[in-house]
């Protein structure tokens, strides 16, 4: 189990690569939640993760032998970079093997720190599988993404970090995907704040912490799906599932839809660009999953920016759909002149904007002298999403909300 000295030890490491991040007091989700937020801005962090704590922490600690060597890892993404960075700056030569699904903007970025990239698998569990057999093949050392104790402790120097930027803090929330980050965030603030809450938050569609601690054992998904591809693992690893049943106080879990709010959230309110994995701890919070107190000092480790810009649309979509601000909907309209212009002016008569109009005169299940019409419109929320509906259904057309 990691100690508190093993943290202070890789603070001394990690400073020389890593840096201090900024922790910022929000009125927005203070206002939102009752509680005293403190947004622990990772993003921030060089190669946009908390990643290089752990890689830098634990490649300094290599043998020189097994430097000369090379290392060799997996990962989808931030840790990736993370030891790239980390293995250019004491010069290591480094081998990535990332899922063949991983954003391009991290493969790019992961290349771009001087690694080589090899793509193999469909998640980080067959991904891991390709880099150890590298391992044995080419006699390089493996660096875990989170089940070793010099990465946890690496990743526990942000504990350190929060408690003395934050001396007052009551509760620690930490995205949980391996578990190298809560273990040594928990172990961090634990052993020197016991009173101190940690709570983790999964994905829902990466969350096998919940059987894992109802088990007893480590218990592992067949698969994942979720949008926080920085946490979609199948299972925590063995030491960190060690540290989280003696430390972290509460695991929760949480959909994709509350994690793409906290993102458009956080890029709205708190003008920053966060991953799905980084949003987690923010989504729990604001959707409440956990109690807190009013007023009570609350530290969300926002722990990471490299969001793919694809992926960012989509987010931004999805979320702009779950909080009531784009609906798209369907009706049908006589095939005449004039038509369309009259059921715009109810939509412009109640400030909807449009963002597209589609026509379909082939639908099987309209009437020969009709069109299908589908319309994307922008919208302040559900109540006026509402209005809108019952505005269109007044006026005699159906109307079926497609999303």
């Amino acid at each position: 189990m990691l100690e508190r000295s093993d943290v202070l030890a890789a603070e001394d490491r990690v400073r020389e690569t890593a840096r201090h991040t900024p922790l910022t007091h929000s009125y927005t989700y203070s206002a939102m939640t009752g509680a005293d937020v403190r947004l622990k801005l990772e993003n921030f962090q060089r190669t946009g993760s908390f990643k290089i704590r752990g890689a830098t922490n634990r490649l300094a600690t290599l043998p020189e032998g097994d430097r000369e060597a090379g290392v060799v890892t997996a990962s989808a993404g931030n840790h990736a970079q993370g030891v790239a960075l980390a293995a250019s700056r004491i010069g290591v030569d480094s081998t990535i093997v990332m899922p063949e699904n991983a954003p391009i903007s991290k493969v790019k970025a992961t290349r771009s720190y001087g690694a080589e990239v090899v793509l193999a698998g469909v998640d980080y569990a067959e991904a891991a599988e390709r880099a150890h057999e590298i391992e044995r093949e080419e006699g390089r050392t493996y660096v875990h993404a989170f089940d070793d104790e010099a990465v946890m402790a690496g990743q526990g120097t942000i504990g350190l970090e929060i408690v003395e930027d934050c001396p007052e803090v009551e509760t620690v929330v930490v995205p949980i995907g391996g578990g190298g980050l809560i273990s040594g965030v928990a172990a961090a603030i634990k052993t020197e704040t016991p009173d101190v809450r940690v709570i983790g938050v999964q994905a829902q569609g990466a969350s096998s912490v919940a059987d894992s601690l109802e088990k007893g054992e480590v218990v592992a998904r067949d698969s994942v799906d979720t949008m926080a591809d920085g946490i979609a693992t199948r299972s925590v690893g063995e030491c960190t599932f060690a540290h989280i049943r003696e430390y972290v106080d509460e695991v929760v879990s949480v959909p994709d839809s509350e994690i793409a709010m906290a993102v458009v959230y956080l890029l709205e309110r708190s003008k920053t660009v966060v991953e799905g994995a980084g949003a987690v701890p923010l989504a729990a919070l604001l959707f409440e999953h956990f109690e807190v107190n009013e007023g009570e000092v609350v530290v969300p480790v926002i722990s990471g920016g490299n969001i793919d810009l694809n992926t960012l649309t989509t987010v931004i979509m999805r979320g702009l759909v779950e909080t009531g601000r784009y609906v798209k909907i369907r009706t049908v309209l006589e095939d005449e002149p004039g038509a369309l212009e009259k059921l715009l002016a109810v939509l412009s008569a109640h400030r909807a904007n449009i963002y597209g109009i589609q026509h379909d005169r082939t639908s099987r299940d309209i009437g020969m002298s009709d069109t299908e019409v589908e319309i994307d419109l922008e919208t302040r929320g559900p109540d006026h999403v509402e209005e809108l509906i019952a505005a269109i259904e007044e006026r005699g057309y159906a109307v079926e909300v497609l999303v």
